[in-house]
């Protein structure tokens, strides 16, 4: 079970980066022309528990939750929550995970999910369709790419649409 603590969405996840604005309120702001944001955001883990269901290692039905802080810049903007689900397994420590959270900001909550692949090489490319919201972000739709950075720290782009 070695990369399955290192792909929820903090050092599973975790999001490392700068935003194109000076805040993500701003930066995700009705106001902003275009129908399109991008918000960079840093995951950053604090909380995570494996529930390892099956034989030791990765089996279907497995679980990992992860929870953190959103970190733009040095200031931390707000939180998120995630559950990632073993779907499915294969030979050379290969396994699928099925993942659905939220990151919460003053403004409300982006809703995600998705699936992706883990090997022996680590995660491959994690995208996550944003699936709703709250608050602001109640029509938001669009998809997050996550980027480990560090065991503790996820890169977040978010293509936030609303």
């Amino acid at each position: 079970m070695r990369h399955f603590k290192h792909v929820g969405l903090s050092a599973a996840t975790g999001l490392a980066a700068l935003l194109a604005c000076s805040h993500p309120a701003s930066a995700a702001s009705s106001t902003d022309p275009g129908p399109e944001k991008v918000l960079k955001l840093v995951a950053r883990q604090t909380q995570a528990s494996a529930i390892d269901v099956g034989s030791p290692g990765p089996s279907q039905g497995d679980e990992i939750v992860v929870s953190g802080n959103l970190v733009l810049g040095s200031a931390t903007v707000g939180n998120f929550g995630e559950v990632c689900t073993t779907t499915r397994t294969a030979p050379d420590d290969e396994f699928d995970l099925q993942c659905v959270g939220s990151l919460t900001l003053t403004e409300g909550q982006i809703t995600f999910q998705g699936r992706f692949t883990i090997t022996a090489a680590g995660p491959g490319d994690i995208s996550f369709a944003i699936t709703g919201g709250t608050g602001s972000y109640r029509t938001a739709r669009g998809s997050i790419h996550a980027l480990n950075v560090s065991a503790t720290d996820t890169q977040l782009t978010v293509h936030l649409i609303r």
